[in-house]
């Protein structure tokens, strides 16, 4: 069965690392996903609400304009790998083939989801407040 996409809906979205390596513990890694996050050419008719990076993996919310979800996350992952084999010369992908995703109910508090989203740093431990942690942003900042 395929991912079903619809306009105007928002999507929490996972995407992993390849073979789960902490990939974005480097600095520059992490920096050149976290500007393509912000870059409208990144998203196009989509809007990154909210997004995390951790190092081996990302989580956005995702709302959807006309295109597919599986279409506007491609892109994203593109641009971040071509990013990163322009800087290093890796050879292996930067990211599984997949991503999880998750479509958010109309009656789902966005904002808590997004504040979910961003405290996974906190979680996973990485910082003992969420200000410590630099990659990470949300559009009611």
């Amino acid at each position: 069965a395929g991912r079903v996409s619809e306009a105007g809906r928002i999507y929490f979205v996972t995407t992993v690392t390849w073979n789960r390596t902490p990939l974005f513990r480097d600095v520059r890694h992490a920096r050149t996903a976290s500007r393509l996050c912000h870059r409208t050419a990144t998203w196009r008719d989509a809007r990154c609400l909210a997004w995390v990076l951790m190092p081996d993996h990302w989580h956005g919310l995702i709302e959807l304009g006309d295109e597919d979800l599986h279409r506007a996350v491609g892109r994203f992952k593109a641009a971040v790998s071509r990013a990163i084999k322009r800087e290093t010369r890796r050879e292996s992908p930067v990211w599984q083939r997949t991503f999880h995703d998750r479509a958010l109910r109309y009656d789902d508090d966005i904002k808590a989801a997004a504040r979910y989203l961003v405290a996974n740093p906190l979680r996973a431990g990485l910082v003992s407040q969420i200000g410590q942690y630099p990659y990470w942003n949300a559009v009611w900042l």
